[in-house]
């Protein structure tokens, strides 16, 4: 397998769409339940575990673009095949796939128990599994500039949603976020620990950005997506301390959606149902640009198509929705894909940036003692 990789240049994109990418990735079914666990850790001071948590994405992406400049085309896959060989790095490369792919499976099944809780508690997981899905092999047969074009479109027919959020925050009572600075560090650790699931998707730059045509505009998009998503992660979470009592929010798994609740129109009696109906659009593209790793990445270390790698992952998922169809069973797929996705991805690239600049270093010094 090559490290670099050659894109034609028909399907590759501008550095502008990054923003959009980062923003649908990370604002998914994550967000719908994130004030709950970050005020559980930190309680009215949650605001700053979010900035906590916004400062060290920033600094991961960081350290992502400084292990991807260091080669001239490559993505994660041929990035751990030349640090680690082909053996170790293609076993790694599968292990990052595998984590894609129950990641995937956890905003699937998330989403489908959000459908069944609060629109048709009788419909099947499989149903509305085979129509999602459907909806997700429909975009990734149109290849990554279909994809990135529906993430782009979705992004400004969705963000009208938080401007309804007026109504609980004329309701909102400040005095919930006495006293101000009352938690710990460790605390405060913890509360922004609880944010990675929520932020946690940011990683497809490792699988896209061969794909960039102007490599030197991509870390301003990047940074400024984690920002806008880590803002509307902290608004929300503001306004739910602010409108639940802290009883109420511990106990609220699903407090942003509790929010629209709230929000009523004459003509509109439950405004949650079409907000559910609207989420959807917000999750699909979260889980294409996930099946679109997935398929890009079988392709890469194992040259299967990914129209094959498409319909047989889609196949896997959905039997696999027919099993986790109890509560308790999407919590531990949640929280283990949040255990397991905290190593992979806010730890790994510390781990695999001095191994790449040694391996550059290496590599030029052998050219220089040939050279010689």
């Amino acid at each position: 397998m090559d490290v670099n990789v050659t894109i034609k240049e028909n399907i590759r994109i501008r550095a502008f769409y990054l923003f959009f990418i980062i923003v649908s990735i990370q604002i998914g079914v994550g967000l719908l339940g994130a004030p709950m666990y970050i005020f559980t850790e930190a309680r009215q001071d949650s605001w700053i575990s979010i900035i906590i948590a916004l400062v060290y994405l920033l600094l991961v992406l960081f350290v992502m673009f400084r292990i991807l400049n260091q080669y001239e085309n490559a993505d994660i896959l041929g990035i751990q095949v030349d640090v680690f060989g082909k053996w170790i790095g293609k076993a790694l490369g599968t292990l990052y796939i595998v984590h894609i792919t129950i990641a995937l499976l956890s905003v699937l099944v998330t989403y489908i128990e959000v459908v069944q809780i609060f629109i048709f508690p009788e419909l099947s997981s499989l149903i509305i599994g085979f129509l999602l899905l459907s909806l997700i092999i429909y975009g990734v047969l149109g290849g990554i500039r279909v994809v990135i074009g529906i993430v782009f479109i979705i992004f400004f027919l969705t963000h009208w949603l938080l401007f309804l959020l007026y109504e609980p925050v004329m309701r909102m009572d400040m005095t919930h976020f006495q006293p101000m600075f009352h938690a710990s560090i460790i605390e405060l650790f913890k509360g922004a620990k609880a944010t990675s699931y929520t932020f946690m998707g940011f990683e497809i730059l490792f699988f896209l950005y061969p794909f960039i045509q102007n490599k030197g505009k991509a870390k301003f998009p990047v940074y400024l997506g984690a920002c806008w998503s880590a803002g509307i992660v902290l608004i929300n979470t503001v306004i739910a301390i602010g409108y639940f009592s802290p009883h109420q929010l511990e106990h609220l798994e699903w407090s942003v959606l509790s929010l629209y609740k709230i929000v009523t129109f004459p003509f509109v009696e439950r405004f949650d149902y079409i907000f559910v109906a609207v989420w959807m659009m917000v999750v699909l593209t979260t889980m294409m640009l996930l099946m679109w790793a997935i398929t890009y990445g079988l392709k890469r270390l194992y040259k299967i198509p990914q129209k094959t790698t498409l319909y047989l992952t889609s196949f896997i998922l959905l039997v696999i929705c027919g099993f986790i169809s109890y509560h308790y069973l999407v919590i531990a797929l949640t929280d283990q894909v949040a255990r397991i996705g905290f190593w992979i991805t806010y730890v790994y690239p510390f781990l695999l940036l001095p191994l790449v600049l040694l391996k550059k270093r290496f590599r030029k010094n052998k050219k220089g003692s040939e050279g010689k």
